[in-house]
């Protein structure tokens, strides 16, 4: 059974529209007029993203995604009104866990790009649940295309905190969650546009707010794959700051999971030895030594002393610094 796209609307014009849209994409959906006739196609296929107008006669569109929630949790469900009201919008995240809004009229190419980011977070949230590392990597790779610069960055992260979690000691089950945390701790960047990812320049209030909401999202990833506990906080947590002037929550010191924490060095360590639009990449020595910078600010100091030391034990080992 294929992954279908659900559009729902009472106007015949909105669905034909739609249903244009996304042939010019390749890629076929589904149309019902009514939330009845949507649960019905809910039963007989695998929906993977619903696209729900909210005003409609009968069962109105929060009605309908909160009754989609509990028949097929994994469905990602994106609500469109004709106008965004901040009660439709906290009752429809609370009660029905819409991924997005999106308000008519449209923009053709953002309503591509919700509904492909939509299936992305579908297919992420399967693979894990299917324990499918293969494609969870495929997908975690298929995102970070979205940014260029970040290229393989989930998989070097993984690699940087699995020799922390060895060299601390860590039991094996901890030092799983780290590399899945690792692997996940951007897949909130599915709901983030590449225009903000890609953007050179210093980023608008309401772009930073975007950007500061991606681990909440991955959180939310991780939670509707149920996975452990351990992995949603890295996912949560790895941009939350030693000295408590981080994000998403402002945590401090022991409050950010030690795993995070992990994850944070080997984040920022990987952030500087790679290249990015405004900068080349730092030799080794020069992002170590940034790292000590921060210590006790942005990165646990025992933290930092532990790379620092499985650092200097490569080195000797090839015999010089990089």
């Amino acid at each position: 059974m294929s992954e279908e796209i659900l559009f729902v609307d009472d106007e015949d014009l909105i669905l034909d529209i739609a249903e244009a849209i996304f042939e010019q994409q390749g890629i076929p959906i589904l149309t019902a007029r009514s939330g009845e006739e949507a649960l019905d196609i809910m039963k007989k296929n695998e929906v993977a993203v619903v696209v729900s107008d909210h005003h409609m006669p009968g069962m109105m569109g929060l009605e309908l995604l909160s009754r989609i929630k509990t028949i097929s949790p994994d469905t990602v469900k994106i609500l469109m009104t004709g106008f965004a009201d901040l009660e439709t919008a906290m009752e429809a995240i609370n009660r029905a866990e819409v991924f997005r809004f999106i308000v008519k009229p449209w923009e053709n190419t953002q309503l591509v790009k919700l509904v492909l980011d939509a299936l992305r977070r579908y297919r992420l949230i399967k693979s894990i649940v299917r324990g499918d590392e293969s494609t969870m990597l495929s997908l975690v790779r298929a995102l970070e295309l979205k940014d260029p610069y970040t290229k393989g960055h989930s998989e070097r992260v993984a690699g940087y905190a699995l020799s922390i979690a060895r060299k601390l000691g860590l039991s094996p089950d901890v030092v799983k969650a780290i590399q899945y945390g690792s692997w996940l701790h951007d897949c909130g960047k599915i709901g983030v546009s590449e225009n903000i990812l890609n953007y050179e320049g210093p980023l608008d209030d309401a772009e930073l707010h975007i950007v500061r909401n991606h681990p909440i999202w991955g959180a939310d990833v991780a939670r509707q794959a149920r996975l452990a506990d351990t992995i949603v906080n890295i996912i949560l947590c790895h941009h939350e700051r030693f000295d408590g002037k981080g994000y998403p929550a402002g945590l401090k010191n022991g409050d950010i999971p030690l795993e995070a924490r992990i994850v944070a060095v080997a984040d920022i360590y990987d952030a500087l030895t790679t290249e990015r639009p405004y900068r080349n990449a730092y030799s080794r020595d020069k992002a170590m030594e940034m790292l000590v910078s921060m210590k006790g600010n942005m990165l646990d100091p025992e933290l930092v002393d532990a790379f620092s030391a499985i650092l200097a034990e490569e080195n000797s080992f090839s015999g010089g610094h990089q």
